[in-house]
């Protein structure tokens, strides 16, 4: 019985430090809404360093899918703050297919805010991503999000 207590005591301390730091490192699912709506993912590569991914659907042209990966930067020290709040940037693309579209390719730029709560394995976040569409006709646009993460 004793054992027992001091393993339970270990795995909820092992547990804390994950969640003390789960934000800043490894992987994250969540949800986003906006352009485009559905389900969210973050994966830390250092700490200032994420992809961001999301696959969900737009209204934008008709009902269409919609999957972007984005390489982002964070900047932790732009807002000065008791919280955390990093603002991110970066650089990825996007593919859209659909009923009405045989498939686009965009390039997309992105910049947003998270609030990255201490001691709690999420973030919130809101971003924009002006795009550029290469394939099928080119042309400009802006994906806008919000949405909230839980870091494993």
């Amino acid at each position: 019985m004793k054992h027992t207590c001091y393993i339970i005591v270990a795995l909820c301390l092992l547990f804390a430090i994950q969640v003390s730091v789960a934000q800043e490192s490894g992987f994250g699912l969540g949800v986003i809404i906006g352009e485009p709506t559905g389900i969210s993912a973050k994966l830390w590569t250092s700490p200032v360093n994420a992809f961001d991914f999301a696959l969900g659907w737009s209204t934008r042209e008709g009902n269409q899918t919609n999957f972007h990966m984005d390489y982002l930067w964070h900047s932790f020290g732009a807002i000065h703050s008791s919280g955390r709040f990093p603002l991110y940037y970066g650089l990825g693309g996007r593919l859209m297919t659909g009923p009405d579209n045989d498939g686009s390719v965009a390039v997309r730029g992105v910049i947003g805010i998270a609030w990255m709560p201490y001691n709690t394995p999420i973030d919130i976040f809101l971003e924009v991503a002006p795009t550029i569409q290469l394939t099928s006709s080119t042309g400009f646009s802006i994906d806008a999000g919000i949405g909230a993460r839980f870091f494993f």
